[in-house]
């Protein structure tokens, strides 16, 4: 979705459009994006999104509470609106999952990027301007970065998948279930997810 960039935006020191690089056009759109929107960069295309609706939002908070309540580890943190940098195929991808578990302390810096060392699960919640990057382009960002597991709750194709076992830019194991069931969640993890509240 495109982002309109008043004309004035562009001040002394910034970067001309005409010839600007992925990377300074990337720092332009985030400095300049709206409160709530978020801006990814992604196999190096520029990637911007609106607030996430009610429901999208009801799918993240229920998940997080499900991960509160039911984790094993009770240092594990959920992180909502965490920046990740990840090794990309060419370009460095930068992704903000709509959600992220990873132990108490993981982010405790002043940094906006972050590496994907600590990072046990990432969540992503389709909508419909982001569903297919969610499917393909996110799956090979979170496998190359070696996440343990990565959790694609799918509401248009009415699905969660749940990969695991990162190897090179896929996961080894996906397995699919129907929203509505409970969905295991592997090692690190290790418990149920209810999705019929989804």
């Amino acid at each position: 979705m495109p982002l309109p960039v008043p004309e004035d935006a562009f001040s002394e020191g910034m970067p001309e459009r005409e010839g600007a690089s992925v990377q300074e056009t990337f720092e332009l759109f985030s400095a300049l994006a709206p409160k709530g929107w978020r801006v990814e960069l992604i196999e190096g295309e520029i990637c911007v999104v609106p607030p996430a609706n009610g429901e999208h939002e009801e799918i993240v908070t229920e998940v997080v509470e499900q991960v509160i309540a039911r984790r094993v580890d009770r240092e594990l943190r959920n992180f909502t609106g965490i920046g990740l940098s990840l090794p990309g195929a060419t370009d460095t991808v930068r992704a903000i999952p709509d959600l992220v578990i990873a132990p108490k302390g993981s982010f405790d810096d002043q940094q906006e990027w972050h590496g994907p060392d600590p990072v046990l699960l990432v969540a992503e919640v389709t909508s419909s301007s982001t569903a297919s990057r969610d499917r393909v382009q996110k799956i090979r960002a979170y496998a190359r970065a070696g996440i343990p597991v990565y959790l694609l709750i799918d509401r248009e194709a009415g699905e969660a998948v749940v990969c695991s076992g990162p190897s090179g830019d896929d996961y080894g194991h996906k397995s699919i279930h129907k929203l509505g069931t409970v969905v295991p969640l592997p090692h690190p993890l290790g418990f149920e997810l209810d999705t019929s509240a989804f």
